[in-house]
This record gives C-alpha cells, structure tokens and sequence, in this order.
C-alpha cells in the first residue's frame, strides 16, 4: 500500500453552546467548518514540504463526507462562568525537508493569549529538541522565542486557540483543529 504525505494544512477553531454536551462540540465543530468531515484523529508531525494555507482555501478543497486527517484539541464545560479553551500550536523547521510538530493543548483557567502561547512553545520545544537545540524553559517565552530565531532553525511558530465561558444550563465546547487537506503520494 503506497502511503500519502499531507502536502497542504490549515488551522481553524470554534466554539458551541447547547444544552446537551454533544450537540454542542458539534455546534463547535460547524463553527470551525469542519463538522461535515469523518474526523480522525492523528498526532503531531507538521509533514516536511508542507505548506499552511488559510482555513476558506482548505475546506473548498474536499468534500462533504471525506475522511479528513487533523490534529484536534477539545474541550467542554457545563459550569457557569468556567473559562474552557483549546490551542494548537505550530512549529515549521527553516529547513523544509525536515518535518515540524503540531501541538494540542486543553484547559481550565488559561486566557486565549497565555494558552496560544504556551502551545507554540509546546511545538517549538519539541521541534527544537530533534534538531539539538537547548531551550532554558525558565525564560520568557518571548525570550525563548528569539533564541530559536537566533539559533537558525525554527522559521516559524503560529498557533490557533478558542476560549470561552460556561454559561448557566449549558455545555460549552471548543475546538481548535489542524487539518491535512491535500496529499501527495510518496
């Protein structure tokens, strides 16, 4: 069986609120534009050659139905003014032949900023790692950041988050989705 390599990627988010759970991570799911999709989930390798495209471009270019490879962070609360949030992260190599990583993060209590933040270091730190560069995690993060610019190897890190508050009677669900839309075979 000849396998096939993600050659294109987008980053979306969504937020649903119902009263019963899975109605509303649907609704989160719709938001985001990817509920008409078979979801399967996979982990975290941003493909080398890969290349991130916006989220309108990505959905025109499958069909409703289709099993749709993504890396995906959820989560849900029904508790009244609970802060919920979902984040993934994107750490792309400057060189394009070696892959990158995609993180998934999910939360209580984490603001949109803190939590986007925290999953870009997330890919960072372990793209940083298979290309042998130390990162002193007891800096800053905006310090930690220019280090990888200095060091040459990491061109890009991005991330995708959604945050929200429980309301009373409701399940909140977000989502945050990395999602493979084209492929090519290798």
């Amino acid at each position: 069986m000849e396998g096939k390599i993600p050659d294109k990627i987008f980053l979306t988010r969504g937020v649903g609120r119902h009263k019963e759970k899975l109605t509303s991570f649907e609704l989160a799911l719709r938001a985001a534009g990817i509920a008409q999709f078979n979801l399967v989930h996979v982990s975290s390798i941003f493909p080398p050659h890969c290349v991130l495209i916006p989220r309108t471009r990505g959905i025109s270019m499958m069909r409703s139905g289709e099993i749709v490879y993504c890396v995906l962070s959820q989560n849900s609360t029904n508790e009244q003014s609970r802060l919920v949030g979902a984040g993934i992260g994107v750490a792309i190599p400057t060189d394009r032949k070696k892959y990158g990583y995609i993180s998934e993060h999910h939360a209580y209590g984490m603001r949109q900023q803190e939590m986007g933040d925290y999953t870009e270091d997330l890919a960072a730190t372990m793209l940083a790692s298979t290309l042998g560069i130390e990162i002193d995690l007891s800096r800053a993060w905006n310090e930690r950041k220019q280090e990888w610019k200095i060091a040459g190897q990491i061109v890009r890190t991005t991330n995708i988050t959604q945050t929200a508050f429980g309301k009373e009677g409701m399940w909140t669900s977000v989502v945050a989705a990395a999602v493979f839309c084209s492929y090519k075979s290798r």
